[in-house]
């Protein structure tokens, strides 16, 4: 049977097809329409549809819209508690309810009445438990909001779902992490990432305050107190200058949201037993606090669907309503899902965009070389990936020996100097070097500690408190990648190599070869290998 999945009525629209049960393609809307998150996450872009990423994996999977058996939208407008006529919120659910309809215009041949809600943290759930490596486990889900709460917690046995706790809106610990963002400066419901990056700057000063605003409850749930943000510092405007006082309101913050998470494990725990914990949501995206749950929490594995945030309900609702109409899921094996390009559609860009091009006969060597040689190269192979995390498919590479790249990579991608920037190492050396966290981790998605001996060795990539975002790199999942690290180490002795995310600060990551090329033309990137192909800057400005 097929099955498609559409998140639309927050942010991160995305579309995903799973076919017998098989997840067969998944993408943003952001990587097909250049707009960074696809859309703000506002009641009147409720209607808004991801139809380009819906189109390309209907395409991908060989499928037209009357093929499909059903379509899940994450939100169910009926569990929605109906607002004043004339609350903007009830705007969204006006938009949600004709959703159906909308999907029909946007994919000619497809019967609204084959479209199905799927309650939002339902989806969640199902985008962790029913994609996750194993079969039986617990499952957190926490977040901004759904259609009436901000958290599920659960279990699930063959596939199935037991709901055991539900905390209701306006209690969120996803949305007490917005109003930070903001409050700090930042693009709430987008650069949540950077409070966290911040937090390693500052001392968690204000805790006992917020432990006091910021509880858990005996029956798995929590509350948050209204919080008066400028007690603590002086709230920023977009872009102005942090001081002490906002970094230590951001490790308060950090910290505290992990020990309300630690609790919400342990309650979970008690009541499942499961030796296994899956994680999904926006708050599942803060890698240091899921290395703290794995670290102290009582589950013996944790696993996070690489897409955790909004983007993946569209998995997650697709993969529901296969469990519901029978079909076992397929386990996700990588999150390689998005569009790929062949050879010589890669070499039909380079003509027509007329810059001088090799192709070496050993691609992974050649790309060491470069790294060697202290040059930054944008790495564009096979299919994108789905989620937030750079992993080897879209990415910038660097060398991790000199403390000066974060500084450049940073510069070249227009961002804050206080984000860190990652490595990426071969499984096999990734215990070597890191600590604590869990290897494999191959989607980026823990923190790892930097063993003292190393931390001056690869400065790069070890941030203010001695961690780095690890991805670990398998030969049997990612072989070239593989072969240019172990080049890449034979030359320059170190196993590691930085990776960054491909695209400059307000735009999503690069997606196809013309947003490769426009990247390349723009930033200040030594070398582009685009599939097997070499460009150099060097040659480029020398014609």
């Amino acid at each position: 049977m097929r099955f498609l999945g559409i998140n639309a009525i927050f942010h991160d629209p995305a579309a995903a097809v799973v076919a017998d049960g098989r997840i067969v393609a998944a993408a943003e809307e952001e990587r097909f329409s250049r707009r960074k998150h696809g859309k703000r996450p506002l009641a009147f872009s409720a209607w808004e549809l991801p139809e380009l990423a819906a189109a390309w994996c209907l395409t991908e999977a060989g499928l037209s819209p009357e093929d499909l058996d059903a379509v899940a939208y994450s939100y169910d407008p009926a569990l929605v508690v109906r607002r004043p006529e004339g609350d903007w919120e009830d705007l969204r659910t006006r938009y949600a309810v004709r959703a159906p309809n909308f999907l029909a215009t946007a994919l000619p041949g497809l019967d609204p009445a084959r479209v199905r809600f799927v309650p939002h943290h339902v989806a969640h759930a199902a985008s962790a438990g029913l994609a996750a490596p194993f079969r039986d486990c617990a499952v957190l889900v926490c977040d901004g909001r759904g259609e009436n709460v901000s958290h599920l917690a659960g279990r699930y046995r063959d596939g199935e779902l037991e709901v055991l706790a539900a905390q209701e809106l306006p209690h969120s610990l996803g949305l007490m992490y917005e109003d930070v963002t903001q409050h700090l400066g930042f693009l709430r419901s987008s650069d949540e990432y950077k409070v966290m990056a911040l937090a390693s700057y500052g001392r968690p000063r204000h805790l006992e305050s917020l432990r006091e605003l910021i509880r858990t409850t005996e029956d798995g749930g929590f509350r948050v107190e209204p919080i008066d943000w400028n007690s603590y510092a002086k709230a920023l405007s977009r872009g102005s200058p942090w001081t002490p006082d906002h970094a230590d309101l951001a490790a308060s913050v950090q910290a505290r949201l992990e020990e309300v998470l630690l609790e919400l494990v342990r309650w979970l725990h008690e009541r499942t037993g499961e030796r296994r914990l899956a994680l999904a949501g926006g708050v599942a995206l803060n890698c240091v606090a899921n290395t703290r749950l794995l670290d102290e929490g009582p589950f013996e594995e944790v696993w996070v669907q690489p897409a955790a945030g909004d983007s993946g309900t569209a998995l997650g609702g697709a993969l529901h309503l296969a469990q519901a109409y029978g079909e076992r899921a397929t386990p996700m094996i990588g999150a390689d899902l998005g569009r790929g390009f062949t050879d010589e559609e890669l070499g039909a860009w380079l003509d027509v965009a007329r810059v001088p091009y090799t192709r070496p006969a050993d691609l992974a060597d050649a790309v060491a070389a470069e790294l060697a040689a202290d040059r930054i190269v944008a790495w564009f192979q096979g299919r994108s990936e789905y989620g937030p995390r750079a992993l080897g498919r879209r990415s910038l590479l660097a060398h991790p020996g000199h403390a000066r790249n974060t500084e450049r990579l940073n510069d070249v991608k227009g961002r804050e100097q206080f984000r860190p920037i990652a490595p990426m190492v071969l499984e096999s050396r990734a215990r070597d070097i890191f600590t604590r966290g869990p290897v494999p981790s191959p989607y980026m998605l823990f923190v790892h500690e930097v063993d003292p001996a190393w931390r001056e060795r690869i400065p790069a990539v070890v941030h203010v408190d001695g961690t780095a975002r690890v991805q670990t790199v398998s030969p049997r999942s990612e072989p070239l990648l593989a072969r240019m690290l172990s080049s890449f180490e034979a030359r320059t002795g170190l196993p590691v190599v930085v990776n960054t995310s491909l695209n400059t600060a307000g735009r999503p990551m690069v997606d196809d070869p013309r947003d490769a090329l426009e990247c390349f033309g723009s930033s200040p990137v030594d070398v582009l290998a685009l599939g097997p192909y070499l460009v150099r800057r060097r040659e480029v400005f020398a014609q």
